[in-house]
C-alpha cells in the first residue's frame, strides 16, 4: 500500500505545501514603469538587465524543499506586462516586495531617467467571474515549436546593415505591437504577461539535451568506442567497400564538422551559442478580455501576428496549444471552464501546467531572445499616442542652495 500511495501523497503534498502554504506567504507587487523618451540602444540595454536579474535564483536546500514549500528554483521568478486598456498602453513588472530596490538599481544602471510607479493589479478592475453576460474572453499560451536548444529570431537579425549601431537602421516589430494596441476601443484590453523563472541545467537539464542536438547537426559519434567502430567496419563490408582502403582512410581524418552545409554550420553556431548563455524558463500568456458588445475577434490575434515576426529557420513560436478554443464533445461547457482557467492563472500570473512549472506550455530563453520580445522603442516619436513617456530629465538640488 505505502508503493501504491507514494505517487498521489507524493503530488498533494508538494501541491499543498507549495502553492497553499508557501506561494500565498509571499507579497508581491505590481509596479508601473515609464519609459524615457529617447533609449538609443533598447535591445542591447535590455539584455544587460535582464543578465543581472538572472541572480534572483537561489535553489531551495532538501528542508526548504520539502518543509517549507519552497520550489525547486521558485518563485523567483518575475513578470514584465504590456498592458492595453481601452488604446492606453502600459509596462509593467509583478515582482516579490523584498526585490523592488534590487529591480529598481538595475534599471536605473541603464535607462537612467525611467520612473517606476506603484500601480493597482489592472487584472483586478475587471469581473472575476468572466466570461459572463457582459464580458468575453479568448487567450493563449506562446510557445515555440522546436526543442529548447533551437534560438529564435532575434535582433541581430533585424538589422538592415549588420553592426550598425544607428537604431533608425533596425527594424523593431515591438513598434508594431504598440500601433496595434493603441488601436484598442473602450471597453478592450489585451493582456500580454511575459513571465521568467532563472533555472540552470540542474533544475531542467536543457544545455544536456542541447549538446546532443548539436552533435546530432554536427553528425558527431554518439559513442566512438570500439563497437560503433565494429558496426562502422560491417557497414562497409556490407556495401562492398574496403574499410582499410586509402579512400576510407581519408574520410576518416576529416572532422564532421568540415562535412557539413553553410546552413547546417550556421544552425550549430546558434544553438552552441544559445546553450553558453543564462536561461530562463518562460511562459508568455496573451488574454483579450472585452465586454461583448466592444469584441472585435481580430484583436485577439494581435500577439500571434507580433511572434510571427520571431520565426526563424532556428525556431517557430506560436500557440502551443493551450488556448481557449475547444473542437470536441460538450464544447460550451468545456469552454466555459477553459476561460475561467484561463483568466485565473492571468490574475495569479501562474504557468499553463499548473500546479506544475514545467512540461508543455513553457520554452527556455535565454536574454538576448527575450530582449528581443520585449523592451522599450528607442524614440517617443515612433510610438502612438496611447504610450506615456517620461519626458523631461529629473535634476537634483543645485549643492549651494540655501536651505534657510
Amino acid at each position: 500500500m505505502p508503493a501504491i500511495l507514494y505517487p498521489g501523497a507524493k503530488f498533494f503534498h508538494l501541491w499543498w505545501i507549495q502553492w497553499e502554504v508557501f506561494y500565498n506567504e509571499q507579497e508581491w507587487i505590481l509596479l508601473e514603469i515609464i519609459p524615457p523618451s529617447e533609449i538609443l540602444k533598447p535591445f542591447q540595454a535590455m539584455e544587460d538587465v535582464i543578465n543581472a536579474l538572472w541572480p534572483v535564483y537561489d535553489g531551495p536546500c532538501w528542508r526548504e524543499f520539502w518543509c517549507e514549500g519552497e520550489k525547486d528554483n521558485g518563485p523567483f521568478w518575475f513578470s514584465f506586462e504590456v498592458v492595453s486598456i481601452g488604446g492606453q498602453v502600459h509596462f509593467y513588472v509583478r515582482i516579490l516586495k523584498d526585490q523592488k530596490d534590487f529591480f529598481e538599481s538595475i534599471f536605473h544602471t541603464h535607462y537612467p531617467d525611467l520612473e517606476f510607479f506603484p500601480a493597482e493589479d489592472y487584472t483586478q478592475k475587471i469581473p472575476q467571474d468572466i466570461p459572463n453576460d457582459k464580458y468575453d474572453l479568448y487567450g493563449e499560451h506562446i510557445g515555440t515549436i522546436k526543442p529548447d536548444a533551437y534560438p529564435i529570431k532575434t535582433y541581430k537579425s533585424f538589422e538592415i546593415s549588420p553592426g550598425e549601431s544607428d537604431q533608425e537602421k533596425m527594424l523593431d516589430p515591438f513598434s508594431n505591437l504598440m500601433e496595434s494596441m493603441a488601436k484598442l476601443k473602450e471597453g478592450e484590453q489585451l493582456w500580454l504577461q511575459i513571465i521568467l523563472n532563472p533555472i540552470t541545467n540542474d533544475d531542467v537539464p536543457w544545455v544536456d539535451a542541447a549538446k546532443k542536438e548539436a552533435d546530432k547537426i554536427a553528425r558527431r559519434p554518439a559513442d566512438p568506442d570500439r563497437k560503433s567502430m565494429v558496426g562502422e567496419m560491417f557497414r562497409l563490408m556490407a556495401h562492398n567497400k574496403d574499410p582499410y582502403s586509402e579512400e576510407e582512410k581519408e574520410k576518416d581524418l576529416i572532422p564532421p564538422e568540415m562535412k557539413l552545409t553553410p546552413g547546417e554550420r550556421e544552425k550549430l553556431l546558434t544553438v552552441e551559442e544559445k546553450m553558453d548563455q543564462p536561461a530562463f524558463r518562460t511562459h508568455i500568456r496573451a488574454v483579450y478580455v472585452a465586454e461583448k458588445d466592444a469584441f472585435v475577434s481580430a484583436n485577439k490575434r494581435i500577439p500571434r501576428g507580433y511572434v510571427a515576426h520571431f520565426s526563424s529557420g532556428g525556431n517557430f513560436m506560436k500557440d502551443n496549444g493551450f488556448k481557449t478554443k475547444i473542437h470536441y464533445f460538450f464544447r460550451q461547457r468545456r469552454l466555459y471552464l477553459r476561460k475561467r482557467r484561463m483568466l485565473q492563472l492571468a490574475v495569479k500570473r501562474f504557468p499553463p501546467n499548473f500546479p506544475e512549472v514545467g512540461g508543455k506550455g513553457t520554452m527556455i530563453l535565454i536574454s538576448e531572445e527575450i530582449a528581443t520580445f520585449f523592451h522599450f522603442p528607442s524614440k517617443a516619436s515612433a510610438l502612438p499616442s496611447g504610450v506615456p513617456r517620461i519626458m523631461a530629465k529629473k535634476a537634483t538640488p543645485p549643492p549651494n542652495l540655501p536651505t534657510e
